[in-house]
């Protein structure tokens, strides 16, 4: 009896041990079954990013925007850069130290988008973070300016007219895609002697000055007033020649497209105007209707040192008196004030539009002022 007991037992025994046939009994064994496509890319984090470069949303973050932009080659970033970043102050020492590192934490992370912030720029780091989640989403999608396949966007390169300055000629060429500038260069650029060192620290930062801006509407750089308002003009000029199919993918490049209530714009200014909404569709440079006038208050334009917001009055089309209704004010800006904005002022109206340069030692007024100027000018009738 005993030895029939025990060999039921180990018949029992042989039974319990025979391999099971469920899926996740193999897995608990270590023999993985065969997963579906879809099940590989959840595991691997989404689906696999398509080749190509795919800018991400721009983020606001306390201290100013950030915009990654990547490039995915065989399923890899391989390289990573900030279209826009905080700036001003403090904010271009922290943006200087901060974005390269990103930049090569996100190349190194790969496409699983993970960047650690950088000590003592946490709301930049999360901006980054954010922005290349959104870059890398559109490259799981194949949605971006792809550099193979069918469907990819056509990028469009033009070059603007060569614009002469006080120390030499100034021409700007741009790469337009998905209705943005995406890359912006100087061809030429003043050199000899003292512009060859003023050149080369202002075009580096007009040219990122464009990419983020998206348009014409960007910031002289202080100490190359000359050479900042010829890349202004020439960058104009290249966004005037970008094909019609090309700026209408979006409003980031070139001019803004027709507001259809311009001929009502006389409704939100400060003053009347005697033009119509048929009048403003020939609208002189600088955005006053060629036959009205009227007085515009801009749009107050927050600065390092204080607001400013500029009033401007038009007659038949031209700016004929410009003032500051507010200013930065207390302390030294009192007298940086004092000295800039009677010199803003003349030069709006010398040029009858905003493209005025910034006056040398009030850089941050000088840009403010030229904002609200533009607004005001807008307003006219765009």
């Amino acid at each position: 009896m005993l030895a029939s007991a025990a060999t039921v037992s180990g018949i029992v025994l042989l039974l319990t041990l025979k391999p099971s046939s469920d899926p996740g009994g193999a897995q608990a064994a270590g023999a993985l079954p065969q997963q579906t496509a879809a099940a590989q890319e959840s595991a691997q984090g989404g689906a696999a990013a398509k080749d190509g470069s795919f800018t991400g949303d721009t983020v606001q973050t306390q201290y100013g925007p950030v915009q990654v932009r990547i490039t995915v080659s065989g399923g890899k970033i391989t390289k990573a850069e900030a279209l826009q970043q905080p700036k001003g102050g403090q904010s271009d020492q922290i943006s200087g130290n901060a974005i390269p590192k990103l930049n090569q934490e996100a190349v190194t992370a790969g496409t699983g988008g993970s960047v650690d912030a950088i000590s003592g720029a946490s709301y930049t780091s999360a901006g980054y973070g954010k922005s290349l989640q959104s870059a890398l989403d559109k490259a799981s999608a194949g949605t971006g300016a792809a550099t193979g396949g069918g469907g990819a966007a056509q990028a469009a390169t033009v070059t603007g007219d060569a614009v002469d300055t006080q120390y030499g000629p100034v021409q700007v060429r741009i790469t337009v895609s998905g209705g943005k500038i995406t890359k912006a260069e100087a061809v030429k650029a003043p050199t000899g002697g003292q512009s060859t060192q003023i050149s080369g620290n202002a075009v580096p930062k007009l040219n990122q000055e464009a990419v983020a801006a998206g348009n014409a509407n960007i910031d002289a750089i202080s100490g190359a007033s000359y050479t900042s308002a010829g890349y202004k003009k020439s960058l104009q000029s290249a966004l005037d020649k970008v094909p019609a199919a090309e700026s209408d993918k979006g409003t980031g490049a070139g001019a803004a497209p027709a507001d259809p209530t311009a001929g009502s714009a006389a409704g939100s200014a400060t003053g009347s105007t005697t033009g119509s909404g048929a009048a403003e569709s020939g609208a002189a440079a600088g955005g006053a209707t060629s036959d009205g006038g009227g007085t515009y208050t801009g749009s107050v334009v927050q600065t390092e040192y204080g607001p400013v917001q500029v009033r401007v009055t038009l007659t038949k089309g031209r700016i004929t008196s410009a003032s500051a209704v507010q200013a930065p004010s207390g302390g030294r800006s009192d007298q940086v004030s004092g000295d800039a904005i009677p010199k803003l002022n003349q030069e709006a109206v010398t040029a009858g539009d905003g493209d005025i340069d910034a006056v040398s030692g009030a850089s941050y007024t000088s840009a403010g002022y030229k904002k609200s100027l533009q607004s005001a000018l807008d307003q006219a009738g765009g």
